[in-house]
């Protein structure tokens, strides 16, 4: 019994001291663990601190734990808007610059298709003042010509029939001078009465008003006054008419041919001055208003891309088309060397000057679902940047016309605000 009992108690006294040792071993254990899992802790912080962008502020808040440290900065709802703080030092790093908003002064560019035209003022169509048969034709389409050069001869009967009675005209002319003188003699000897020399000088000075119609006549028909004056005989007589180039231009259409029977003021061509062209657009009502007689326009061509040419509105239609709510505008331009060609395919652009109005640059304005925002600076509190809704207009060149929400001389972020927006973002409650 003895020896039995003291068996069992040793065996007893083995469990015990098991049962210790793996208590002590689970204790080592969890020991361990809780050393591993704080390290894993410290692990998770230092990469979640070195996983933020080095530009965010420390918040100034109480911190109340380890991870506290990782809070980049502040913002805070006012009035409907928010704010934002930052170091000089996260301002620094997140690259922030500023302007003042500014008065500017916005400009309307309306830019209108035009065609290119001939100054009706400045066209001319050539007719023949006699009809006849076209012998001759001296000039072609598209050629250039000076006043007074001939285009076209005629053969004309008309002419030369004009040219028969002045000779008629002259010979009767002379012999009524003649008898002029005769009786006017008889007068002086008593031969002949007063009343017969009176009757003489009436039909001398009638033949003389008919020489002169018939001189006139010539002219008007083509002949030269040189030629007027040297026709004497019969066989001076001139079937051939030219028919001249009325002014300085260049042929711009032609329908006179060889052996062609023409009418009197049957067109044989058109002569058009291109030194200066118009350019006739379709402008809409809603630019009426800006564009006006007299008002600036500047061309522009794809046949010459680096050219712009100036003009200035002659003409706006009082009409407006029914189905297209346009009027027809015209601009005069000057062209001296010929580089617009009638046809041509142009650009109108008009600016006009709309208002004053504060701007900022595009660069400030950041979005917000669908408001629009820009970034004010404090000027009382170092690092604090107000976010700012705004109404805005058209984009003016590199800045944005502002209708509400600014003031003139108010500063604004124009680089770094994406930043100043995400942080609002980040920090604002949720809704």
């Amino acid at each position: 019994m003895d020896r039995n009992q003291k068996t069992m108690s040793e065996a007893s006294q083995r469990r015990d001291g098991e049962s210790s040792i793996g208590h002590l071993i689970v204790k080592g254990l969890t020991a361990v663990g809780f050393v591993a899992i704080g390290a894993v802790g410290a692990i998770l912080v230092v990469r979640f601190g070195s996983h933020t962008a080095p530009n965010l502020v420390i918040a100034a808040a109480p911190q109340t734990s380890a991870s506290a440290s990782a809070v980049e900065g502040t913002s805070r709802e006012v009035t409907g808007d928010m704010e934002v703080f930052l170091s000089p030092e996260a301002a620094a790093q997140a690259g922030i610059k500023t302007a003042q908003v500014a008065v500017i002064a916005s400009h309307v560019a309306i830019q209108v298709p035009g065609t290119v035209m001939a100054n009706a003022y400045q066209e001319v169509k050539v007719v023949p003042v006699v009809g006849g048969i076209v012998t001759k034709v001296h000039a072609e389409l598209g050629s250039a010509i000076k006043r007074g050069a001939p285009l076209a001869t005629l053969f004309s009967a008309e002419l030369a029939e004009a040219q028969t009675k002045y000779l008629a005209m002259r010979a009767m002319l002379d012999a009524e001078q003649k008898k002029l003188q005769r009786t006017q003699q008889l007068v002086d000897i008593g031969a002949a009465s007063r009343q017969e020399l009176e009757e003489a000088v009436a039909a001398s000075a009638s033949r003389a008003t008919e020489v002169e119609a018939a001189r006139q006549r010539l002219l008007l028909l083509g002949l030269t006054r040189k030629q007027v004056a040297s026709l004497r005989r019969p066989s001076q007589i001139v079937s051939d008419v030219a028919v001249p180039a009325p002014i300085n231009g260049v042929i711009t259409n032609r329908s006179a041919n060889l052996g062609q029977v023409v009418g009197m003021g049957e067109a044989l061509f058109v002569v058009t001055d291109l030194s200066g062209v118009w350019v006739v657009g379709d402008l809409y009502e809603q630019d009426f208003q800006a564009v006006r007689v007299g008002s600036e326009a500047a061309l522009t061509m794809p046949a010459y891309p680096d050219l712009t040419l100036r003009g200035r509105v002659t003409y706006i239609d009082p009409r407006v088309d029914p189905q297209t709510r346009t009027a027809k505008v015209r601009v005069e331009v000057p062209n001296p060397d010929g580089r617009l060609r009638l046809g041509m395919y142009v650009t109108l652009s008009f600016t006009t000057r709309s208002g004053v109005h504060l701007g900022v640059p595009h660069t400030a304005v950041q979005t917000i679902g669908d408001r629009h925002v820009v970034f004010v600076v404090d000027p009382q509190e170092e690092g604090r940047f107000m976010q700012r809704t705004v109404q805005l207009g058209r984009l003016v060149g590199e800045s944005y016309i502002v209708l509400q929400g600014l003031e003139p001389g108010e500063q604004v972020v124009t680089e770094g605000s994406f930043f100043l927006r995400a942080e609002s973002l980040r920090n604002a409650p949720a809704s």
